[in-house]
């Protein structure tokens, strides 16, 4: 997969997408890192810690979130990709289902859109993406957890979503998916996708992973948001042994050594 000019080799890795959420109100971190100092130190901390791809959001999109204008979202993310751009060579992830704002962070040096509506909330996004050849993670989401065939209906919603980035012309080695873990879903069906999640291989595209601090583990561990960090190693461990190849997350060191001892095992293995 390219993101950013670089070749990602999504079937023999697992790489780290980590988030940098310049957000007051985001469920696990809200307001630690709104200033543009602190978003840059955290930042750099992720990279040294082994992030791959830094993901940039400026609206929270947990549970019973506020929708921010573009301009104000805006404000809060492009200095942020800029800053970021100059100073270190990674690349950069937009979170956000705003084409505006997705055209705005392209300007400034993001190469990737991360859109939790998959290309199915604003009609422009399609068109900004393959207009700046730029690569995009489309993820799988309802507006409620209503289902006739829920595996199935989460591969055909995520067939809508690859139909919408074919028509637009987004290159086939610039799409990621992600199954959309908290979207859309009920606890259980939580779990099941993430059981499932090898299904998504089906569709022929590399997938993403994102469990971080989430309320499925927060619920099966009754835990609270700062003490989630061993159900997520054990969710990226679980992916990446089912073909995930990225996964998005708070915590970039402990998730760097589980996946680089994982990875060293299998290779064991294979010997």
């Amino acid at each position: 997969m390219i993101i950013g000019g670089r070749n990602f080799d999504t079937s023999r890795h697992t790489y780290i997408m980590g988030i940098l959420n310049v957000t007051p109100d985001s469920f696990s971190d809200g307001g630690k890192y709104s200033r543009l100092d602190a978003a840059l130190f955290h930042a750099g901390q992720m990279i040294a810690d082994g992030a791959d791809i830094l993901d940039v959001g400026g609206e929270s999109t947990r549970p019973g979130y506020e929708r921010v204008s573009d301009e104000e979202e805006i404000e809060r993310t492009v200095p942020v990709i800029e800053k970021l751009r100059q100073e270190f060579d990674i690349p950069i992830s937009i979170d956000t289902y705003k084409s505006r704002v997705a055209d705005a962070a392209l300007d400034a040096g993001a190469s990737l859109v991360n859109d939790i509506w998959g290309l199915k909330q604003d009609p422009e996004m399609a068109p900004v993406i393959a207009g700046r050849q730029a690569s995009c993670c489309l993820m799988h989401n309802r507006a409620e957890a209503v289902y006739r065939s829920f595996i199935a209906d989460v591969l055909d919603d995520l067939k809508g979503c690859i139909r919408i980035a074919e028509a637009a012309g987004i290159s086939k080695d610039r799409i990621l998916l992600d199954p959309g873990i908290g979207f859309g879903k009920t606890y259980e069906m939580n779990l099941e996708i993430l059981q499932k999640i090898g299904c998504l291989k089906e569709l022929g595209y590399p997938i993403l992973l994102g469990t971080s601090r989430k309320s499925v583990i927060g619920l099966t561990l009754d835990l609270p948001t700062d003490q989630r960090e061993e159900g997520t190693l054990a969710s990226t461990i679980y992916g990446m042994l089912h073909g995930c190849s990225f996964v998005r997350v708070h915590d970039v060191k402990a998730n760097r050594r589980a996946i680089r001892m994982t990875e060293a095992i299998l290779r064991e293995h294979a010997v």
